[in-house]
């Protein structure tokens, strides 16, 4: 099993850059090439909603993988199975996240914010899911010590967190979009 460790490698470092809040462009690519902001806001939107439907298998995945770590009759190839099945879809999220980042400059300021959560939580998975295969990889006998059980945890819980995140965002995205249908069909001001 090999890890997609580009696409991990370009989470991880928007994480870091974005962490504490602020954009990141680098002026000659910002120069260079601007980005419509109309353009990069539905497709920061559409790319949200992929990765919403992304984690509903990832968290499927992750709590049969959790689930398999509480009872000692599973092998550990049915662990790889679901490992696998982990690494595909956080891998498939990374894809997504890299492209979000690559406009995040030209998006609306909840969907920045979107982003950087989004990432975040993208990263614990990536993180625990390398190292749980590592430690499978080089322990199959002990499923259930502690380091592999707490790794196993790990990508449940984020992927649980990352999922609810997502949610959350394109509820935000519908109520605003509702409100301000409303508006216009009521041809309201905002004062």
């Amino acid at each position: 099993m090999r890890f997609n460790w580009k696409t991990i490698g370009m989470a991880l470092t928007a994480f870091v850059l974005l962490g504490g809040g602020t954009v990141y462009a680098t002026p000659s690519a910002a120069l260079a090439s601007p980005i419509d902001s109309a353009y990069a806001s539905e497709r920061a939107s559409r790319l949200l909603t992929e990765i919403q439907a992304e984690t509903v298998d990832l968290r499927i995945n992750a709590e049969k993988l959790h689930s398999l770590s509480r009872h000692p009759q599973y092998s550990w190839q049915s662990h790889a199975d679901f490992l696998h099945e982990v690494k595909t879809h956080i891998n498939s999220i990374g894809d997504r996240t890299a492209e979000l980042q690559r406009i995040q400059s030209a998006t609306l300021p909840w969907q920045q914010q979107a982003i950087r959560e989004v990432t975040s939580h993208a990263a614990k998975v990536a993180n625990s899911t390398q190292a749980a295969i590592v430690y499978l990889n080089d322990n199959h006998r002990l499923l259930f010590a502690p380091e592999y059980k707490d790794q196993v945890t790990s990508i449940a819980d984020s992927s649980q967190n990352m999922k609810q995140t997502v949610d959350k965002f394109l509820e935000y995205e519908k109520a605003k979009q509702k409100f301000q249908r409303l508006q216009t069909e009521l041809e309201l001001s905002v004062d």
